[in-house]
């Protein structure tokens, strides 16, 4: 806060935008009402392609240090465990090529990820019987759900690197979320934990009018 008691220049960016989008949803924008449940063509109903990677955020870019990250897998699972940035390298390592779809209508296809799979991380933490639901907890604050089913996806990657090249910070590094079958605010940025549950928890855009799932085949824009 200044010294006049109002938000300062970052909480006024942050604070605008969320109201932005909030509207956003409210309205039901960029909706075509034109589904492609079959998959048919590639690019989904009501996106566009792009060929940079824009940049979408709310605001804060957190910087976190190598030697300082941590990565928190816990919940509702028999092996609880917390990965260095060291050992996190160490795992085995995973190789995709998805296309990133985000509810801002952009679409950009074939991206390069590395990391570790999202079926390394289960086969290492072993959800338990009543886990159902996995939340992404991000550096920033940010958080949103998935179903384990969604996460057990076999394109689902814990990505330190895009296009042969380490994360940048602006794109979420040092690791971040991807998520490809959902729209991209789901593939949380900056990630340290991950948190099993059997229950839901709506995340930060979930709680503010977007959709609980977010299929941009079906155009699960907004809830």
């Amino acid at each position: 806060m200044s010294e006049e008691g109002k938000p300062g220049l970052l909480g006024q960016i942050k604070d605008r935008l969320i109201r932005s989008k909030e509207k956003t949803a409210a309205e039901g924008r960029h909706i075509t009402g034109s589904p492609d449940r079959g998959h048919e063509r590639r690019l989904p109903p009501g996106q566009h392609l792009v060929e940079k990677w824009p940049v979408l955020d709310l605001g804060i870019q957190p910087e976190v240090p190598l030697d300082e990250w941590r990565l928190v897998v816990d919940g509702a699972v028999e092996a609880p465990l917390t990965l260095t940035f060291e050992r996190f390298m160490a795992l085995p390592q995973s190789h995709f090529v998805s296309d990133i779809h985000c509810v801002t209508t952009w679409s950009r296809y074939d991206n390069r990820w590395d990391g570790v799979s999202s079926r390394s991380i289960l086969e290492m933490v072993k959800p338990k019987p009543e886990a159902r639901h996995v939340i992404f907890h991000s550096y920033d604050g940010y958080t949103t759900n998935i179903t384990l089913e969604a996460f057990a996806a076999p394109d689902v990657i814990i990505a330190h690197s895009w296009e042969g090249e380490r994360l940048t910070r602006e794109h979420g590094g040092p690791v971040r979320m991807v998520v490809p079958q959902w729209y991209f605010w789901k593939s949380a940025k900056w990630v340290r934990r991950i948190e099993f549950s059997a229950v839901d928890r709506p995340g930060f855009w979930e709680l503010r009018g977007y959709h609980n799932e977010g299929d941009p085949w079906t155009e699960q824009r907004y809830g």
